[in-house]
């Protein structure tokens, strides 16, 4: 009896992971793939005229069941890999690309879903029903469902091997990041940060070896501020810079060129002159000229900005006796020395009063006097005893349960998301959402308290402010809920809900240490007053990310993205004592899968209206204010993309921004 495929008797129909086995995954998969393609069927061979209901409607319906099993998985396979696991993975990324490809060559389906179109004034639809409409049908046009013959046949094989092609890039990082860790002996120890220590004793626990740095950015990053050991460093951060480069079965140069080579063939039999003019045709900038133009607004100022800070920090350098020049494994250990000198803000003084528990009670907070969510423990069956839940209700009503898994561990995809393994509906009966939070926060030692460093705070606001986006959403369809939006849209209520953790208030009341001592009146201020410091290094190391995926996606495929890569940067004037971001080798949001293709940009254009959006609120002189925080909802939160995008914003504000927020929000305004 395969659990999966029985029903899901638990809280709320969590997935019940406490009697799943690796060996249910498949089999399940399988079985509800065969009934999602029998539904589509019955939709195709419908003797009745078509209709929203029975076309689009039972389209959406058709596969309900496999996405269930499928948002399960997905959450374990990212944060609890292991070969059983990686194996299927690679099994399904071309068995559901195949499935895909099947539903678009439909020519029934499709002609069932063109004649709604041509007939959409007559039908008499609600707004939401027009918009998932359109959606579905520009979305079968996009991905091929007028080509025939030798194209359509191609585009199916091109679609297959970029699902492959994606599976094996984001498994090879994570080899990568599983084999590397450096060994710190206790006198290297000695010499950093107690919580930095407490870190890397944690890490090497966890792999059965004394103390190590690791790959985990929760990690490494505290390293490069604190140590000392210049060498170290170098060592630290060329291996974390490097991943998906070492040479053999896991090096991702040759997956990044093929990748890169296929999406720009894709495009071409989609009659389209590059990927990324594709792509942007439906996000809000929509052209790639559009996207260069924010870049470029944002890359001088910020340039300027890095280059001032280079200049203080190279002088640091040389007053240490080191001959110089400044490099990139330099940089954030003499940031933080700086950041200690001018600003009296050392993270080890900051880190004991944002412990995890109470970071996390903060953000549930400002929710509540947000939106009156009220969220409460939940127990209920987990894919791993890392992870947390809380059942969310508002007015005693139940609004969705939230998940969290916090933890850096083996198995688990660097870096942090947000994802739903079930969204939020009202197609058949109101279901809500389960929203499941993914960090990878340093382990404490075992029975000690878990901190965070000022950026871990920032990244569980972000994502927990995805999670709102989730759990508020309101509509019909579940192809228009949640962040079902425009990619550079997307970003925006995780980016805005960061705003709220600089609220004094907020860290007044729940930024305290183990003994629950508030922070420091002085140390908020100096805090606060330094939230902009080094803001030309995270700027630059950000754009010069989005200038080389713009750049791959743009124009011709390279057939060498390394040298690319290097003349993007060259061409830029890259500060050589700043590397990218995400370098091409181990660019996730890019290659693990197309989502952020030519679309990195897209935290930028969100910050534009996050950065004009939380201005409102310091226009009211309330962080909270009540009317703004319903709009809020009203007008973005839970329209998911039922709308628009730009109406969405529009509503919500009056007007679109530009990017002068953006700048004085990060500091990069040329000072007077």
């Amino acid at each position: 009896m395969n659990p999966l495929l029985q029903p899901w008797d638990t809280p709320h129909g969590l997935p019940p992971f406490d009697r799943v086995l690796d060996e249910h995954w498949g089999p399940a998969v399988d079985a509800r793939l065969e009934e999602a393609r029998a539904a589509v069927a019955a939709v195709a061979a419908d003797p009745e005229a078509p209709s929203f209901a029975n076309t689009v409607l039972a389209l959406e319906l058709a596969d309900r069941d496999l996405n269930a099993v499928l948002g399960a998985f997905w959450a374990v396979a990212g944060a609890d890999a292991n070969p059983a696991r990686e194996a299927l993975e690679r099994e399904l990324a071309p068995k559901l690309a195949a499935y895909g490809s099947e539903i678009i060559a439909n020519k029934a389906l499709f002609a069932r879903l063109d004649a709604l179109w041509e007939e959409r004034e007559a039908l008499g639809l609600s707004p939401e029903e027009a918009r998932v409409l359109m959606l579905t049908h520009r979305g079968f046009v996009r991905a091929g469902a007028r080509l025939e013959g030798e194209a359509e046949a191609r585009l199916k094989a091109i679609k297959s091997r970029l699902a492959t092609l994606g599976t094996a890039f984001s498994q090879n990082l994570l080899a990568d990041e599983r084999a590397w860790s450096m060994a710190l002996s206790e006198e290297e120890l000695a010499r950093l940060p107690a919580f930095v220590a407490e870190a890397a004793r944690a890490a090497g626990a966890a792999r059965g070896l004394g103390p190590v740095v690791t790959l985990s950015r929760s990690l490494v990053v505290p390293f490069l501020q604190h140590s000392p050991d210049r060498e170290a460093r170098r060592r630290a951060f060329e291996a974390w810079t490097t991943r998906g480069a070492w040479g053999g079965a896991t090096d991702n140069r040759g997956v990044v060129a093929e990748t890169l080579a296929l999406r720009a063939e894709m495009a071409g039999l989609l009659g389209y002159p590059s990927y990324a003019a594709w792509k942007l045709e439906t996000e809000m900038a929509r052209t790639p000229e559009a996207v260069r133009g924010l870049l470029d607004r944002v890359w001088a100022p910020a340039v300027a900005a890095a280059g001032r800070d280079a200049q203080a920090l190279e002088a640091m350098l040389r007053e240490d006796g080191e001959a110089g020049p400044l490099r990139p494994w330099d940089w954030r250990f003499y940031a933080e020395r700086r950041r200690v000198r001018d600003f009296a803000l050392d993270e080890a003084e900051v880190k004991p009063f944002l412990g995890l528990d109470g970071v996390r009670a903060a953000a549930f907070d400002c929710a509540r006097r947000l939106f009156g969510l009220e969220l409460a423990p939940l127990d209920g069956p987990t894919y791993h005893p890392d992870v947390r839940m809380w059942e969310v209700t508002r007015g005693g009503a139940h609004v969705a349960v939230f998940v969290a898994d916090d933890f850096a561990r083996e198995g688990k995809r660097s870096g942090a998301w947000c994802g739903a393994m079930r969204a939020q509906s009202r197609m058949k009966g109101d279901v809500r959402p389960l929203v499941v939070n993914v960090c990878n926060f340093a382990r404490p030692a075992e029975g000690g308290r878990a901190v965070l460093s000022w950026d871990d705070a920032r990244t569980l606001f972000h994502e927990f402010g995805h999670a709102l986006h989730q759990m508020l959403s309101d509509v019909t369809h579940e192809s228009v809920s949640g962040t079902s939006v425009a990619r550079d849209f997307v970003e925006l209520p995780s980016q805005l809900y960061e705003h709220w953790l600089e609220v004094p208030a907020v860290l007044e009341e729940f930024a305290r240490d183990a003994e629950g001592r508030p922070m420091p009146e002085g140390l908020r201020e100096r805090l606060l007053r330094a939230r902009t410091f080094d803001m030309g290094f995270s700027t630059v190391e950000y754009l010069a990310s989005a200038y080389v995926d713009l750049d791959f996606h743009e124009g011709a495929p390279p057939p060498d993205p390394m040298q690319r890569q290097a003349e993007v940067l060259d061409g830029l004037g890259m500060p050589p004592a700043i590397g990218m971001r995400h370098a091409t080798p181990h660019f996730q949001h890019v290659f693990a899968g197309s989502g952020y293709a030519a679309g990195y940009y897209s935290y930028l254009w969100s910050e534009v209206m996050d950065a004009d959006a939380f201005a409102a609120f310091e226009e009211r002189g309330d962080p909270f204010d009540p009317e703004l925080a319903g709009r809020l909802e009203r007008d973005i939160l839970s329209r998911g993309g039922s709308e628009e995008e730009g109406e969405l914003y529009l509503r919500f504000r009056g007007r679109m921004p530009g990017p002068e927020a953006l700048l004085r929000g990060r500091g990069l305004l040329e000072p007077a």
